[in-house]
């Protein structure tokens, strides 16, 4: 499913015209980001928590040279199912 198809099914289950459903989807994937960005976690009961971890830097290899590369540390946002999620898709 892409964004589109997203703001249809929300528009159709909420009554709602396509342009309030995706007005309605990008201020909720807006406050996610502003939450995430700083540091803070979004936890969403029976659909999932969304979290930001830190991977710490770390020596790799590039795979067409065999030359071994710093990887620069960098956060990386973490989704977890909640158990209704997790049940539902099982």
């Amino acid at each position: 499913m892409n964004k589109t198809e997203l703001v249809n099914a929300i528009a159709n289950d909420a009554k709602l015209t396509k342009v309030q459903a995706k007005a309605a989807l990008e201020a909720t994937l807006d406050a996610v980001t502003k939450t995430l960005k700083k540091g803070d976690k979004v936890a969403l009961i029976g659909f999932g928590t969304f979290d930001v971890k830190k991977k710490p830097a770390r020596m790799g290899t590039n795979p067409a040279t065999k030359a071994k590369i710093k990887i620069a540390a960098k956060k990386v946002v973490k989704f977890k199912a909640g158990a209704a999620l997790a049940k539902a898709v099982k």
